[in-house]
């Protein structure tokens, strides 16, 4: 039979409150006392109960991840960084998908706070105002990853997209590029569609090049088949481009199947940029020029600042903003202007 904190307390001739402290707090343990109970529970090979240890501190050693699309390599990236950290901490993830769908988030929020996780990471979605009011009623502390909250006081950690967004046009524009479409999600998408759609447009503006949003950009979803209907409806409306920034490495895909299906070269004839570095990007054909977001870093960070605010520790940097950078492959080739 597996043995007990009686057995232990027993062999080692102390009390059970004794093996306890010694297994909570061992600094309060007398040195003589506290070998004994760690050669005892050695001898007999005992583990303590993690359910009982966690209602004894009240805490699961569980974090809540919620993803609105966990089939995306994005978010496969995000959580191997969200998982080492964790894993580092002695803490499990407890995944859900949201499917992007409002009612959904909202009923896991409320079985994961029944489950008495320890904290909770949101990805990518924007917290809106009645996001906020459920997790308003929730003790456990809340970390967003891939995203933020300009209405609400909620840590977070991402990239500042409105740059990332300016330095990618830049750099097409550094290649002698001028006729530049884009491909993007809702101007109304506070986290990446406004900032990124803001930031391609001012690069335009700061270069005096045409940025007529009707011309030169096509909204949809992030899906593959959306947005190689994006890139048809692109490439109908601005036939002459000769770049395209797609505001997803998915989106830059779809792009260039679009673009290779209707007998048009990448580079040669339309240049195509993605966004965010997913292991996809070296894949395909050609080899994606992306906008790289530290992906693994992004969920690590998340991770470790959601375990300060568990243990009360104080964050400094309310949102983190980690660096991006323009990762250089086959698919973007120099034009003269």
């Amino acid at each position: 039979m597996k043995a007990s904190i009686r057995d232990v307390a027993k062999l080692a001739n102390v009390s059970i409150s004794t093996v306890s402290r010694v297994l909570n707090a061992p600094e309060l343990v007398v040195k003589e006392k506290r070998e004994k109970v760690l050669a005892a529970i050695a001898q007999l090979n005992y583990s303590p109960n993690a359910l009982a240890r966690g209602l004894i501190h009240r805490r699961t050693q569980t974090l809540g991840v919620l993803f609105p699309n966990i089939s995306n390599l994005f978010y496969s990236e995000v959580l191997a960084g969200m998982e080492g950290a964790a894993h580092e901490a002695g803490y499990n993830l407890m995944i859900c998908n949201t499917d992007n769908n409002a009612q959904k988030k909202h009923a896991i929020l409320k079985v994961l706070n029944e489950k008495q996780i320890d904290g909770l990471i949101l990805t990518s979605e924007p917290v809106l105002t009645d996001d906020y009011e459920v997790l308003s009623k929730f003790t456990f502390p809340v970390v967003l990853a891939a995203t933020h909250s300009p209405d609400y006081e909620i840590a977070s950690v991402k990239v500042d997209d409105e740059k990332a967004a300016y330095d990618a046009a830049a750099y097409l524009i550094s290649r002698g590029h001028r006729r530049i479409g884009m491909i993007s999600g809702s101007i109304d998408d506070p986290i990446s569609g406004g900032p990124r759609i803001r930031g391609f447009l001012r690069a335009l503006n700061d270069h005096g090049i045409e940025s007529d949003p009707k011309k030169c950009i096509e909204y949809g979803s992030p899906q593959f088949e959306h947005s190689y209907q994006a890139m048809k409806a692109l490439h109908a409306k601005f036939p002459d481009m000769t770049a395209v920034f797609a505001t997803s490495d998915e989106r830059a895909l779809a792009a260039i199947s679009y673009l290779h299906e209707h007998r048009i070269r990448v580079p040669e004839e339309i240049s195509v940029i993605g966004f965010d570095n997913t292991r996809m990007a070296g894949m395909c054909f050609p080899k994606l020029t992306t906008v790289a977001q530290p992906l693994f870093e992004i969920g690590y960070l998340s991770v470790v600042k959601l375990l300060r605010l568990i243990r009360g520790e104080p964050v400094h940097d309310l949102r983190t903003v980690v660096p991006h950078s323009i990762v250089e492959r086959d698919s973007v080739i120099s034009v003269k202007p």
